[in-house]
């Protein structure tokens, strides 16, 4: 029976130390900003992090406009590529 209960005890030290583990994670998590259950990431704000649906849409001409201007640099950099 004194073996079965230093067993208890025993898995119940490393229980504790077990949760005291997980507790040290969690903080480490929250510094690094991730909060929440399971590590899901808090909300965040920034043009990047936005979602489709918050987003401001792009008209065609802006689109059409930025397009050229890639097409433009990529002449560039084949150009270029090409005398080499």
């Amino acid at each position: 029976m004194s073996n079965l209960a230093s067993v208890v005890k025993a898995l119940r030290n490393e229980r504790g130390e077990a949760q005291r583990r997980v507790k040290q994670l969690d903080e480490a998590l929250k510094a690094l900003g991730v909060v929440g259950e399971f590590g899901k990431a808090p909300e965040r704000i920034g043009r990047a992090q936005t979602t489709d649906a918050t987003r401001k849409p792009m008209s065609a001409a802006a689109r059409k406009k930025i397009a050229d201007a890639q097409r433009a640099r990529w002449a560039k950099w084949n150009a270029a590529r090409k005398t080499k």
